[in-house]
């Protein structure tokens, strides 16, 4: 429809406006679009500018604005018959959330007439639903049924809201069109990939990418892949690989994913490489993300000091920022020092979220603070307008069990408006071996199993829990279990840091270069302790045998061998440290009057002088 006769104005005030809406001047775009309603100009056609104004609709949430413009499409007689329009409708109204709306307009285009363009708009709108819809899959299989072609906009709306299970066959539809060679979807692919845990299809997929299409986003794509499901070894080869061999250059994502890998495996002095790295470049060296990263870094590795410097240097601090700091106090056992950050997070005017509150009870935990703790615990909702959540529910219980207030801890279970989950169980379970209450274990691990029937570690403590009071039949009849659902136990391992490479240790293993001397350093430090340590003396007496090589062990060995006299030893292990581990690394660290810090799956151990940070309290 034209609102004027002649000249070329129009074409220019169509150009005008779309360009102020691509800019992102939307209130500006909507007075233009008014004025040429207003004041038409020769040859302006409605059709042409009613595209950008439902553009500057809902980037600024006008859904009246929508509506009316729904409106003069009509009585423009536009549609449904024009597919500028209507897929710029369809956009709008899934941009404003008004799905129903964009779905009662698609049904209204006669069948097999909507274009491309259309399907995709709405694909997009079932995809920026907060819960994916099977709506998305069906609009795609009508498209070809339909005969309608799909493009790589229509994959990159599909893929990300698509189930686990579609992904590979799409993966197919989309080789057979000959648009996984897009670098677009093929990304779109890696972070799919990812999102569902398929890390060797990823792999697969990167590996057969050519070198000139692989850009940053493919590098990160898989470098997240990799970070999100655990695999921090896979991180930090592929960050090698790309600094050696790729074109690109790390941006902030890139940083981020390999900082938090370095974090995992303690791998301390390849994230002080990055940290300077990123300190000569100006624009990453402001990135508050990247400085949070930082001080995750530095306290997952032992270095509280390093991050309590990078984190007053900091011209903005993120409530993630100073939740990582209560977080890296409470782990390292300084809980009077969270509670204090905790406070001057209060008066500077940033309010606590649930994370944040759980990095309070942990820390409490971990400091033996009950009374605080509980405090926090009944007053985060009024006081902070935080609702108790079932990982809340597991501290607290985690709290009364460390305190020896199983009673409690129980009530406390009993009395939750919300059923109790895994770990909430689990802490319980782990309280109870803390304080040998065998009676209450039984109860906590027959919930726990039914909850997580897989989970090797609570089969693992509750056998503990027998051993240690002398329950062998319980020992055997957990074993059993475990046989007959074909669980094994996770192996432990240690990682040690050093000069640049991170070195693992499992037990019992030699594969290390210098194993010979690391197990001749073991005995040596065994013989010099176990006469003044009770655990071994009692051991001895009972002919039973040391602990052996565990991997902490073989670890700290390393550790003495390769450092000089006075460098504190930095030891990360994946599952929590045994008893007897836990005594033998006391009584070393005075023997040879060296310090070691040790994170466990628990908390961070500070040995030194014959005694832990802990108080043998983990």
């Amino acid at each position: 429809m034209r609102v004027g006769v002649s000249s070329s104005g129009g074409h220019l005030s169509t150009i005008r406006l779309r360009d102020i809406a691509a800019a992102g001047r939307h209130h500006e775009a909507l007075g233009v679009f008014r004025h040429a309603l207003r004041h038409p100009e020769p040859f302006l056609c409605i059709s042409s500018i009613l595209p950008s104004a439902l553009l500057s609709a809902a980037a600024l949430s006008l859904s009246p604005a929508a509506a009316q413009l729904h409106s003069l499409a009509l009585k423009s007689g536009l549609l449904p018959s024009d597919p500028f329009v209507l897929t710029a409708l369809l956009s709008a109204y899934s941009r404003l959330r008004l799905l129903p709306l964009a779905c009662r307009l698609f049904d209204e285009v006669p069948s097999p007439a909507a274009p491309t363009s259309a399907f995709n708009a709405l694909i997009s709108g079932h995809a920026l639903a907060p819960v994916s819809s099977p709506a998305v899959l069906a609009l795609f299989r009508r498209m070809r049924r339909e005969a309608v072609p799909f493009n790589d906009v229509t994959l990159l709306a599909l893929l990300p809201a698509a189930p686990p299970a579609a992904i590979p066959p799409l993966h197919g539809v989309a080789f057979r069109a000959a648009l996984a060679s897009v670098s677009s979807v093929s990304n779109c692919l890696l972070s799919c990939y990812s999102r569902v845990g398929a890390v060797d299809f990823a792999r697969q997929l990167f590996d057969e990418m050519p070198d000139h299409r692989k850009d940053l986003v493919s590098w990160n794509a898989l470098i997240s892949c990799y970070a999100q499901n655990g695999l921090a070894h896979q991180v930090l080869d592929l960050f090698d690989t790309m600094e050696h061999s790729a074109s690109v250059e790390p941006d902030a994502v890139t940083l981020i994913g390999v900082l938090s890998s370095c974090a995992c495996l303690g791998a301390h002095s390849i994230g002080r490489k990055i940290e300077n790295y990123i300190s000569q470049k100006p624009t990453f060296d402001s990135n508050t993300y990247l400085k949070n990263a930082l001080i995750n870094l530095h306290v997952r590795c032992g270095d509280l000091a390093r991050a309590r410097k990078i984190f007053d240097e900091m011209p903005q601090r993120t409530i993630v920022s100073w939740t990582a700091m209560i977080s890296g106090y409470g782990m390292h056992g300084h809980g009077e020092e969270a509670l204090r950050f905790f406070d001057k997070m209060i008066e500077v005017g940033i309010r606590p979220d649930g994370i944040a509150m759980v990095s309070v009870l942990s820390a409490c935990s971990h400091g033996g603070m009950a009374d605080k703790g509980m405090w926090y615990f009944s007053s985060m909702k009024t006081a902070y307008g935080v609702v108790p959540s079932r990982e809340h529910y597991a501290c607290v219980v985690d709290l009364l069990g460390r305190a020896g207030q199983l009673k409690e801890a129980w009530k406390l279970i009993e009395s939750m408006p919300v059923e109790p989950d895994g770990p909430i169980w689990g802490a319980l379970l782990g309280a109870c071996k803390i304080h040998k209450n065998v009676e209450l274990a039984e109860l906590a691990f027959e919930h726990v199993i039914e909850l997580e029937p897989t989970n090797v570690g609570y089969y693992v403590l509750l056998s503990n829990i027998y051993s240690d009071v002398g329950r062998l039949d319980g020992v055997a009849r957990v074993r059993a279990i475990m046989r007959q659902r074909g669980l094994k136990k996770d192996p432990g391992c240690s990682y040690v840091d050093h000069k640049g490479k991170v070195h693992l240790f499992m037990a019992d293993d030699h594969s290390h270069p210098q194993a010979k001397n690391i197990y001749e350093m073991v005995l040596r430090l065994e013989a010099m302790v176990k006469n003044d340590s009770e655990i071994y003396e009692n051991k001895r007496k009972e002919n039973l045998p040391l602990t052996g090589f565990h991997s902490e062990k073989l670890a700290i060995a390393f550790g003495l061998l390769n450092t000089e006299a006075g460098v504190e030893i930095v030891v990360i292990k994946n599952l929590r440290v045994c008893e007897d581990c836990h005594q033998f690394m006391k009584m070393v660290s005075q023997v040879v009057n060296r310090k070691f810090v040790v994170r466990d799956a628990s908390r961070f151990h500070h040995f030194e002088g014959g005694a832990c940070s802990c108080k043998d309290y983990w």
